[in-house]
């Protein structure tokens, strides 16, 4: 019987390029804000309602709201 092969064995594994100065530090922040839009929309009916929550949240809207005139 011939025995599998373990995984990572012979190097054959993904490789990252190495370059200095870059991260995955805007894509961690990003799947961050996709996680709490998901625990806030805990309760929701509806997908739908969800995916609008993430695209309000993670879209890059600058919504703000009206200031009283003083």
């Amino acid at each position: 019987m011939r025995r599998g092969r373990r995984i990572g064995a012979g190097g054959g594994g993904a490789r990252r390029p190495v370059h200095p100065g870059c991260s995955n530090a805007g894509l961690e922040a990003f799947n961050n804000g996709i996680k709490v839009a998901i625990r806030m929309a805990y309760g929701f009916h509806h997908v739908t309602n969800l995916i609008g929550l993430v695209m309000l949240r993670c879209g890059g809207l600058d919504i703000r709201l009206p200031q009283p005139a003083i």
